[in-house]
């Protein structure tokens, strides 16, 4: 009797689902995915290396050499057209964290406990695609959370050649894009820039965006704590402490000319509010 092989991945076949209400991507994004999409990653020859320790001891420190197998195969290709998707063709990055691309590859997974794990894509990104040089991938450190950011990721020379894209067809959509970008400028009075000046904006207002987002998503999850703890409350001392909050928050002449009613009315929002964050969040 044959045995079936068993499959230890739970989306065998992953496929890359763009952002709903997109706006088109520029014709030479379009032109990148569909030569990712006709590409078979577990028959183009690509190895990695991984270097490999026993007890920790530098002196035993060996190379392993492993091919590319099917399932890391079909999941490198839709995370190339996810890649390419979200690719900046002037500041060379990724606009999109690898949890990003882990979601719209379907590649994420939940487990019992209702937990996200996106070991599948970062294990392909960090031990695959950026050792052997397909990406380049930058960690850069977010002082007001007191973490790391989610990793900027550059595609490199090697990546469009992997696509049998020709370096020069990049470098003029780049000056293409550029162009676009000065004539908007000059019809605003202002002067144009340069390709350097326009990569430094781009990846810079990235870097905003993220810490943006990643704060926006910080006090959301204080506030869902927050509602968590009155929620479990009745609803009289619920109200009493959202009550509190609020006279320590407004001073003394913001509190006379908003009233006894006024302020009755603002708690009950509040108390509203926070019970719809908690219940969404379920």
């Amino acid at each position: 009797m044959k045995l079936k092989r068993k499959i230890y991945v739970s989306n065998s076949v992953p496929y890359f689902y763009p952002p709903k209400n997109d706006k088109a991507r520029p014709s030479f994004i379009q032109y990148a995915i569909n030569k990712a999409k006709n590409i078979d990653f577990s028959r183009t020859g690509l190895d990695y290396f991984i270097v490999a320790t026993r007890n920790f001891s530098e002196k035993n420190r060996f190379i392993r050499k492993r091919k590319l197998n099917s399932h890391r195969a079909l999941a490198m290709r839709v995370i190339v057209q996810a890649m390419l998707y979200h690719y900046n063709m002037l500041s060379k990055l990724v606009q999109a964290s690898i949890e990003q691309l882990s979601d719209e590859c379907r590649l994420s997974t939940i487990s019992s406990a209702g937990n996200k794990s996106i070991t599948r894509a970062s294990r392909l990104i960090t031990d695959f695609m950026e050792p052997i040089g397909l990406i380049k991938c930058e960690k850069k450190w977010d002082r007001v959370l007191g973490h790391y950011m989610p990793k900027l990721i550059t595609l490199t020379p090697l990546f469009f050649l992997i696509l049998d894209i020709k370096m020069e067809r990049l470098e003029n959509a780049r000056y293409q894009r550029l162009g676009w970008i000065n004539k908007g400028l000059i019809e605003k009075g202002s002067k144009p820039i340069t390709l350097d000046e326009a990569c430094q904006r781009c990846k810079d207002q990235q870097i905003r965006n993220m810490i943006k987002y990643r704060l926006d998503q910080h006090n959301l999850k204080l506030k869902v704590n927050r509602a968590k703890k009155l929620v479990s409350l009745n609803e009289v001392e619920a109200k009493q402490k959202i009550l509190r909050n609020l006279i320590s928050r407004y001073s003394v002449i913001e509190l006379t000319v908003m009233g006894f009613s006024g302020l009755k009315k603002q708690v009950n929002i509040e108390y509203f509010f926070l019970k719809k964050l908690f219940f969404n969040d379920q």
